[in-house]
């Protein structure tokens, strides 16, 4: 593993309910290294947003989770641990894919999409201690080799299904530790301001017009115009007024 530390210490899993609480798990109880990473070809009960389940074939993509020790970070900008890892996948992606053929974006708050087709999700689960970050789990899974999603066939693709081709899950893994890291160095050294213009630059749907729906189930047209600093989408309406949505006050009407 050519990085520093993410990925030096490695715990590999036949099958786990999730890497995401197993991580949190060690945690409580043996306190492992930062940059320790938890990875599976099996995950049963995967974590997504919003209590969804992610799902994912045996053996046929990625699903790991990163240990970080944030202790640097405060509170109010937990949301940065969710940009750099959403422009970690994003960089491993436009270095496996042309750009010039693809649309590769970061869709609010951190899935990621391919020609409008989600290829990646990330959970991201914190501990706090008054107030900085103790801990967190970097929960990742990214579609590889699977060219089969059934019910979701429409809204999901994979590097095989773009590509025709197979890859080396385990490569890809290990750029993706290698872009982690830079961006959570980044991070460390306080560039806000690059992490911002790089994470808005792949932002889905900026200044575009597009249909959300509020908690209400009703649907209304917008444009996003940014990403406040606590992580909220910030959406233009009809009048010329901005309004911050945190995630569970909006999702995107398709």
């Amino acid at each position: 593993m050519e990085t520093l530390f993410i990925g030096k210490n490695s715990l590999f899993l036949h099958e786990v309910e999730s890497t995401n609480t197993y991580a949190m798990n060690l945690l409580r109880n043996v306190n492992p290294i930062e940059g320790t990473i938890v990875y599976t070809d099996n995950q049963t009960h995967g974590k997504g947003q919003r209590g969804a389940l992610w799902t994912s074939k045996i053996g046929q993509n990625i699903t790991v989770s990163v240990i970080l020790k944030p202790h640097f970070l405060d509170l109010n900008k937990s949301f940065y641990l969710s940009k750099i890892s959403a422009l970690a996948v994003y960089d491993v992606l436009t270095d496996i894919l042309a750009n010039s053929q693809y649309d590769i974006k970061i869709k609010w708050p951190n899935d990621i999409l391919v020609n409008q087709k989600k290829i990646a999700g990330i959970l991201i689960e914190n501990n706090f201690s008054q107030t900085i970050i103790q801990n967190s789990v970097v929960g990742i899974g990214l579609n590889i080799n699977q060219d089969e999603f059934g019910d979701f066939e429409r809204a999901a693709t994979s590097l095989k299904l773009l590509l025709n081709n197979s890859f080396d899950r385990k490569m890809v893994m290990e750029l993706f530790c290698q872009k982690l890291e830079k961006w959570y160095l980044k991070l460390k050294q306080q560039k806000f301001d690059i992490i911002n213009e790089s994470y808005l630059n792949s932002l889905y749907g900026l200044n575009q017009i597009l249909d959300f729906e509020d908690v209400h189930k009703i649907v209304f047209k917008g444009k996003i115009v940014g990403v406040s600093k606590d992580g909220k989408l910030q959406i233009e309406n009809s009048d010329l007024i901005v309004k911050d949505f945190d995630i569970k006050e909006l999702k995107f009407a398709i």
